[in-house]
């Protein structure tokens, strides 16, 4: 394995490294140091608790309070008792009728299915982003070596141009030009370079340390036209899987029962309530007791139980539950209106994403072609410059446009491997299957 990361000025590693990291090492990393993931992880783990908290609303609950007092009695600024009293109390309840609570705990499920949707979103995006950042630097690599490829070329020329002008076989006009190409060719390689650190911080920033060597993609890559072959089928399968769609249609659940529990609050609620009390007094008593002048504290115990059935019903809450019922339809509307736009959205998404693959096949059909016919055109070139049909400026041209084009093929094929894997995420198909597919090619 070897990934070529070369740069005459600043960068310095190079060639064959051994321990060279593909796809999928960075990804594992990913699941475990990229914030944005574990961000979505925690969002997910706290969300989940809304049913549990939902569904406690309708259960029983239990209550234990006690306390102890002490108490003392002054009569004429004179101390004439003193005690501690103790009470504990127990109560317990059930509820029978709360249909606000019940609509209540249905809107928890959905908003606990709804983070669990985006979670599940935000994983499927840890592959594309991954992909990106990943070919991202292979991208800039590949710019980089055509960039230093192209500066030497035209090096050369430059060099032959100068030995030629020299000797009296060519004009100024053509170090010139040489000259010309070369300084372009020099500025192009350092724009490159500052790009390759660009894309190798941002990799750096996913998984929280510095990757110095990644394997390169080989000349294995099958271009196919997406699967199915139909925009439509992919739409129908984006409004099925896609889980931004089913985050925002669960949101829009959660918040129809959040309206529908605004709206049963003026209903009555009822209750069993069952309460259990015990009180212990330590207060001296004078019944003819008597031992050294003072009364024996003789405890006094009392206890009470009370099981209800407790009724309450709003009569006149002053317009707010009306209000609050007003205000949670409202907002039931407005996040159904999100919900045909995420819907909307998607669709787009994925109509633009299978157009967008279909043109980069071409694309990459053609660039390769481009390659072929601009290698062509410079060995046409080469020869017509020794024998003085070209001139320097037509050599050095033949050379751009060879460059260019091998460097646009690459493009192209890196624009189509993110492109298939946006379509696939916008239909909500990605696995971390695809991404163990793209590895295999790397090398």
């Amino acid at each position: 394995m070897k990934k070529i990361l070369k740069s005459s000025l600043i960068l310095f590693f190079i060639v064959a490294d051994l321990n060279a990291e593909n796809l999928l090492d960075i990804y594992n990393e990913a699941l475990k140091n990229d914030p944005t993931y574990k961000a979505a992880e925690y969002s997910y783990l706290s969300d989940k608790e809304l049913v549990v908290q939902g569904r406690a609303a309708l259960l029983p609950s239990l209550t234990l309070s006690g306390s102890t007092n002490w108490n003392e009695y002054y009569q004429d600024k004179q101390l004439q008792q003193e005690y501690n009293s103790f009470s504990s109390s127990a109560r317990f309840s059930q509820p029978l009728f709360r249909l606000d609570s019940w609509f209540q705990y249905k809107q928890s499920k959905s908003l606990s299915n709804a983070a669990e949707a985006d979670f599940a979103y935000e994983q499927q995006n840890l592959i594309v982003r991954t992909s990106e950042l990943y070919f991202g630097v292979l991208r800039e690599i590949d710019n980089l070596n055509a960039a230093l490829s192209e500066e030497k070329a035209i090096k050369k020329q430059l060099d032959q141009a100068q030995q030629r002008y020299e000797v009296g076989l060519s004009a100024i006009t053509g170090v010139q030009e040489a000259q010309l190409s070369f300084d372009i060719s020099k500025a192009a390689r350092i724009n490159a370079e500052g790009r390759l650190f660009a894309a190798r911080e941002a990799l750096n920033a996913l998984i929280g340390r510095e990757i110095f060597s990644l394997n390169e993609l080989g000349d294995s890559l099958l271009i196919e036209e997406p699967k199915p072959s139909s925009k439509e089928q992919w739409v129908d399968l984006a409004l099925k899987n896609n889980y931004q769609l089913k985050a925002a249609i669960l949101r829009k659940s959660a918040a129809k029962n959040s309206a529908r529990s605004a709206a049963s609050n003026h209903l009555p609620k009822i209750d069993i309530v069952g309460t259990q009390s015990e009180s212990e007094t330590n207060q001296f008593n004078y019944e003819g007791i008597n031992v050294n002048g003072q009364g024996i504290p003789v405890p006094e115990i009392t206890g009470r139980k009370n099981y209800v059935i407790q009724f309450s019903m709003p009569i006149f809450q002053s317009g707010a539950v009306t209000s609050k019922r007003k205000q949670a339809y409202a907002q039931y509307e407005k996040t159904n209106e999100n919900t045909l736009f995420a819907q909307r959205k998607i669709i787009q998404e994925v109509r633009s994403g299978y157009s967008n693959v279909v043109t980069l096949v071409a694309n990459v059909t053609a660039q390769k072609q481009a390659v072929i016919s601009a290698t062509s055109a410079l060995e046409a070139t080469q020869v017509g410059y020794k024998v003085g049909t070209r001139n320097i400026v037509d050599l050095l041209q033949a050379e751009k446009n060879l460059y260019s084009a091998e460097k646009n093929l690459a493009n192209a094929k890196y624009d189509y491997i993110i492109a298939k894997l946006k379509l696939s995420l916008a239909a909500g198909t990605i696995t971390p299957g695809d991404l163990v597919n793209i590895n295999s090619l790397l090398e």
